[in-house]
C-alpha cells in the first residue's frame, strides 16, 4: 500500500521528498527533447535540428496541455486522501480515467488531421518543412500514450507517491536514448528518427506502468470496469484542471510565438532560439516540479483540515525556486557557452544563442514564484487565479514585448530574451495580490 501521508510530519522534508522525484522525473521528460536534440546535432545539419526543435516545442506544449487537465485528478485524488474519502477517490480516478481517453482521441484526430497546417503556421523554415511534418504526424500518433502516462502519474501524486512516476518515466527515457541512436545514427532516419524513438519509448513506458498501476494498493479501491460516469466527479476535475490547462496552453503560445518570429529571421536564429527554450525548459525543472509538489501537500492538508501546513510548503517552495532561479540568471550572464555548446559547433548558432540565453535565462527567477503561487491556489481549488495571471501577462508583455523587441533591434536575439521574464514578473506580482486579498478575507 502507497504510505506517503503528507499531512503529518516536517512540511519542508516532506515538500523536499515529493518534489525530488518528481523533479528528477521532469528532467527525464525534458530530456526527451533534449537528447533529440543533441543526438540529431551529432549526425545531421542545422535543418534538421530545426525541424526536431520546432515539432518537439509543439508537442511540448500539447504535453503541458494534457498535465495540466491531469492537475486535476491529482488535486482532488490528494483532497480525498487527506480526508480519508476512499469511495470519492474511486470515482475521481474512474471518471479521470473517461474524461482522458476523450481527450486522447480528440487531440489525435485533430492534430493528425492539422499536420501541415501547424508547421505552416510555425514559419518553419523552407528547409526544415519535410522533416517537421514527419516529426509532428508520428508524435502526434503517440498522443495517447503521453495521455496515459500522464492519467496514471497523477493518479500516483495525489496519493502521495512521486517515485513511481519517475520510475516511469527513466524507463522511457532510457528507451528512447537507445532508440535515438538506432534510429538516427544507425539508420540516418534524422527527425523522422528522432520521432520514433520518442512515441515507442512512451508506449513502453505505458506499458509498465499499467501492469504496476493493477499491482498496487493506494488504499481504496480503483474501479474501471464497469464504473459509471458521474456529473459531480467530471466537473471536480475539470474545475481545477481547465484553468491549469488553458494556462499552459497560453505560455506555450507565447513560446510559439516567440519561435515564429525567430523563424521569420531565418535559419540561424531558429535554430539558435530553440535551442535556448530546450535550455530553458530544463532550468524551469526545480520551479515546476515544486508547482506540483505543493499542490500536492496543499490539497492533502486542505482535505484533512490543516491550512497552516499548505501555507507553510508554499513559503518553502519559494524560498527554494528562488534561490535556484537568482544562480540560473547570474550563472548565465558570464556562462551562457558552456551550456549552448552541449548542442551546437555551429560558429553563428553559438554567440546568437548565447546572447539570447543571457537575457531569457532571468525568466527562471520570476517564474519561481508564480509557479509557486500557481501550486498553492490549485491545492485550494483557486486555479482560475493561474489562468488569470498568465493570460495578462501574455496579452500584455510576452507575446508584444517579443515583438517589438526583435522588430526595435534585428540584428541581436539579446532584447528579444527579455520578454519572457518582464512577463513572469508581472504574473509574480498578481499572484502576490491575489494571495493577499484572499488571505485577508481568510478564504485560504
Amino acid at each position: 500500500m502507497i504510505d506517503n501521508d503528507l499531512t503529518v510530519g516536517n512540511v519542508r522534508n516532506n515538500l523536499i521528498k515529493f518534489a525530488l522525484p518528481y523533479m528528477l522525473a521532469a528532467f527525464m521528460q525534458t530530456f526527451y527533447g533534449m537528447a533529440d536534440l543533441m543526438i540529431v546535432g551529432l549526425y545531421n545539419d542545422a535543418s534538421t535540428t530545426t525541424a526536431v526543435s520546432i515539432g518537439s516545442q509543439v508537442m511540448h506544449m500539447i504535453t503541458v496541455i494534457i498535465l495540466g487537465f491531469a492537475m486535476g485528478t491529482t488535486v482532488h485524488v490528494g483532497r480525498c486522501v487527506g480526508a480519508k474519502d476512499k469511495d470519492e477517490s474511486s470515482k475521481i480516478v474512474s471518471n479521470s480515467v473517461y474524461l482522458f481517453s476523450i481527450i486522447a482521441f480528440i487531440l489525435t484526430v485533430s492534430l493528425l488531421l492539422l499536420t501541415k497546417p501547424i508547421t505552416k503556421v510555425m514559419s518553419t523554415p523552407i528547409e526544415a518543412v519535410t522533416q517537421t511534418n514527419s516529426y509532428l504526424f508520428i508524435c502526434f500518433a503517440g498522443i495517447p500514450f503521453i495521455t496515459a502516462y500522464n492519467v496514471i502519474s497523477s493518479i500516483f501524486r495525489g496519493a502521495g507517491d512521486s517515485k513511481r512516476p519517475m520510475i516511469f518515466v527513466a524507463i522511457a527515457c532510457i528507451s528512447n536514448i537507445i532508440l535515438d541512436f538506432l534510429f538516427i545514427g544507425y539508420l540516418g532516419l534524422g527527425a523522422t528518427g528522432a520521432a520514433l524513438g520518442t512515441v515507442f519509448g512512451q508506449i513502453i513506458s505505458v506499458i509498465i506502468s499499467l501492469f504496476a498501476i493493477r499491482k498496487i494498493d493506494f488504499g481504496f479501491e480503483l474501479k474501471i470496469k464497469g464504473a459509471k460516469l458521474n456529473r459531480d466527479s467530471l466537473s471536480k476535475i475539470l474545475y481545477v484542471g481547465s484553468p491549469i490547462a488553458l494556462q499552459d496552453g497560453l505560455i506555450q503560445i507565447a513560446f510559439i510565438v516567440i519561435t515564429i518570429i525567430a523563424n521569420s529571421r531565418g535559419l540561424i536564429a531558429a535554430a539558435s532560439v530553440g535551442i535556448v527554450e530546450k535550455i530553458i525548459c530544463f532550468m524551469f525543472l526545480i520551479p515546476s516540479s515544486y508547482l506540483s509538489a505543493i499542490s500536492a501537500i496543499t490539497a492533502q492538508n486542505m482535505g484533512a483540515g490543516k491550512p497552516e501546513r499548505a501555507r507553510q510548503s508554499l513559503y518553502y517552495g519559494l524560498l527554494i525556486t528562488g534561490a535556484w532561479g537568482l544562480f540560473c540568471g547570474i550563472y548565465n550572464q558570464f556562462l551562457p557557452h558552456t551550456i549552448v555548446t552541449l548542442f551546437t559547433k555551429d560558429t553563428a548558432v553559438l554567440p546568437a544563442g548565447c546572447e539570447y540565453l543571457r537575457s531569457y535565462s532571468f525568466d527562471t527567477f520570476f517564474a519561481a514564484f508564480h509557479f509557486c503561487f500557481s501550486g498553492y491556489f490549485c491545492g485550494v481549488e483557486k486555479s482560475k487565479i493561474s489562468f488569470i495571471h498568465n493570460m495578462i501577462s501574455v496579452a500584455l508583455i510576452r507575446i508584444p514585448g517579443t515583438y517589438f523587441f526583435s522588430k526595435w533591434w534585428p540584428d541581436t536575439l539579446y532584447p528579444m530574451g527579455w520578454a519572457a521574464p518582464l512577463g513572469s514578473l508581472l504574473s509574480a506580482i498578481i499572484c502576490f495580490l491575489f494571495y493577499i486579498y484572499y488571505t485577508k478575507k481568510e478564504e485560504i
